[in-house]
């Protein structure tokens, strides 16, 4: 089975949080689990949208919901690391796009983790996808249209 790859721009990162890995967040292999990276990913995707003044509901029913999330792991993490979330946007179509994270740990700069987490803007009073609100795309001009 061919390894999943992901890669992006340097340009298209908009945004970075840093999150700390709570003894919590450690598996039974005593490193951060996927479900706690997945949990992490979401809070930083949250923070992000928040800081942009994008409420996840963007009034009168519609809001975003995410459609998928591919992530590749390339190094353990440990409890009470810190860990640097870098957050992009990448691959607008008509109804939604990319949500891209590259996660590192700052104090010796390794490469934790890689994902994106797909996305699309849902009309929740009618059920259905709508196209992406303008002022949405204005906040990131600069980003490329998918097919």
């Amino acid at each position: 089975m061919a390894r999943l790859k992901l890669d992006f721009p340097e340009d298209q990162y908009y945004y970075s949080t840093t999150l700390t890995v709570r003894v919590t967040d450690i598996n039974g292999a005593n490193h951060l689990g996927n479900d706690s990276m997945i949990s992490m990913i979401s809070e930083a995707r949250a923070r992000f949208l928040f800081d942009f003044g994008i409420d996840d509901t963007l009034g009168e029913g519609v809001g975003i919901i995410v459609t998928d999330l591919a992530t590749t792991y390339r190094t353990e993490s440990h409890a009470r690391d810190q860990l640097l979330f870098e957050v992009g946007v990448m691959d607008f179509n008509k109804y939604g796009g990319d949500i891209t994270f590259r996660i590192t740990r700052p104090k010796d700069q390794a490469l934790v983790a890689m994902a994106k987490s797909g996305f699309v803007f849902f009309d929740y009073v009618n059920k259905r996808v709508v196209p992406m609100p303008e002022p949405f795309h204005r906040k990131f001009e600069r980003v490329n249209w998918a097919g």
